[in-house]
């Protein structure tokens, strides 16, 4: 059985905290280096249904991608929401840790895990780190299908494959058009379409798009978008860093039960769709892909 300082720095191995970003706060946030480590979750969010959960499941670690504090604080008082989930974590023994922008540049990282729900082949980091010499490591992943299909087609299956939410999947651009590779980025990523229209791919798979970044990006290009749920596009990742756990585990023996969270921490419950009447005038650039929830 292994202590907590051991599984820690197996998966600094995964996710050196390095190379995360400098305004990040990556690493362990609680835990007693000497406990001991039998049960682990994965999750995207250290809100308190998933610490909840972790309680359930009588877990020793928790591993987040998501910070729990990502600014500084002066207080972790049980009547915060923060300081409520330190305190649930510390009274039931619970280790926190978290792996964010680490894990986004990893090899393999979290757009490789986005690639891999929609069955993409990967072929490249989108943003390369310059750190890397194999070129494999970095931010977002450039992709390849292994057959053309159209952005509605592309739209369905990310729908279909995406965990559910109430967003589903937006789209701009031509339903129609043909997608024979796709820019895809786990998370927030309208800050990269420099890097996106510089690959020179036919969509670009994402979450969290803002009104005017998106506008322009369909204006200069015939770049279609598809926009997912933040916490969708990062899930995927925790099933790919609990198998890679495992892997750990197994070769040294440590008999761990690694665990991925069930727990839908997407913070949008509903969504009401437009009527499907379009304005006088208007084109249909705003059809829903079929598949995407309403």
């Amino acid at each position: 059985m292994p202590r907590l300082s051991e599984v820690i720095a197996a998966l600094e191995t995964l996710w050196p905290a390095e190379r995360a970003e400098s305004w990040d706060a990556v690493g362990t946030v609680a835990g007693d280096p000497g406990q001991d480590v039998r049960r682990v979750l994965f999750a995207v969010d250290p809100v308190r249904d998933v610490v909840d959960e972790a309680v359930k499941l009588g877990v020793d670690l928790l591993v987040t991608h998501h910070p729990l504090y990502l600014r500084g604080t002066t207080t972790v008082s049980a009547g915060t929401f923060k300081g409520r989930v330190v305190h649930t974590l510390i009274k039931n023994d619970i280790a926190l840790h978290v792996a964010h922008t680490n894990a986004d540049t990893a090899d393999p990282g979290v757009s490789d895990a986005l690639a891999g729900a929609l069955d993409l082949r990967v072929v490249r980091p989108l943003v390369p780190d310059p750190t890397d010499p194999a070129g494999r490591r970095g931010l977002g992943r450039v992709c390849e299908l292994d057959h053309p299909v159209t952005v509605r087609e592309l739209a369905a299956r990310a729908a279909e494959r995406l965990p559910a939410t109430a967003q589903g999947i937006r789209v701009a651009g031509d339903p129609e058009a043909a997608v024979r590779t796709v820019a895809v980025s786990g998370g927030s990523g309208d800050s990269l379409f420099d890097q996106v229209r510089a690959a020179g791919v036919d969509a670009f798979l994402t979450a969290d798009l803002r009104h005017h970044p998106a506008s322009e990006a369909v204006a200069q290009t015939p770049l279609a978008l598809l926009d997912a749920a933040h916490w969708a596009t990062e899930w995927p990742w925790c099933e790919l860093a609990a198998a890679q756990l495992d892997e750990i585990s197994d070769r040294h023996g440590w008999d761990l039960r690694v665990h991925v969270s069930t727990t839908v921490t997407d913070p949008w419950t509903a969504h009401a769709a437009s009527a499907t009447a379009l304005p006088p005038g208007a084109t249909g650039a705003s059809s829903h892909a079929p598949g995407a929830p309403n």
